[in-house]
């Protein structure tokens, strides 16, 4: 049996989860999630925790449980706590602002690029160089990090572009003259 499967959620006083055949919907102080699980999966509400079971044996139902109790774990921290990733800008005249709900960068191209928000997500800029994504959902503030990250990735002779904070970049020696 999967390891992860089988842990209870416990759910907190200040979340309401109804589930619907297949779908459940998490609602919060945060915010409302809902997903559609797989009909292999049995999902079941007893005294404040959530316990995600299987039936059978089979590989799909395998690979799917311990897949469905994090996404439901993930809803329920998100409604609460929700997520947020922080990247850094490391290169002269890089910046970025907020406008409105929209990130504005200019990071040595011609033009500014803009990322404009969805859903929930919401961006906070520090010192011009810093910049965090909130939102309940981790998927997509992991999917906004990772597309801000890629308008100028981090390269390895200088260090320069947009990386995680946590993230470390490996430094390649230039040529010798």
């Amino acid at each position: 049996m999967s390891r992860i499967g089988k842990l209870p959620i416990e759910i907190p006083d200040k979340v309401e989860v109804k589930l619907e055949g297949n779908k459940m919907t998490v609602k919060g102080p945060k915010g409302e999630l809902s997903q559609e699980f797989s009909p292999v999966i049995n999902i079941e509400v007893k005294d404040n925790e959530l316990l995600v079971k299987r039936d059978g044996d089979s590989k799909e139902e395998r690979s799917l449980h311990g897949l469905c109790r994090s996404l439901i774990n993930n809803m329920v921290v998100g409604v609460t706590n929700g997520f947020e990733k922080k990247l850094e800008m490391v290169g002269v005249g890089y910046h970025a602002n907020v406008q409105g709900k929209n990130l504005v960068l200019e990071v040595g191209y011609s033009h500014p690029v803009t990322i404009e928000a969805e859903g929930d997500i919401q961006f906070e800029v520090e010192k011009n160089t810093h910049i965090t994504v909130r939102g309940i959902d981790k998927q997509l503030v992991g999917e906004f990090a990772a597309k801000i990250r890629s308008v100028r990735k981090p390269e390895p002779y200088k260090g320069k572009g947009i990386k995680y904070v946590d993230e470390h970049i490996r430094r390649k020696v230039g040529k010798t003259g």
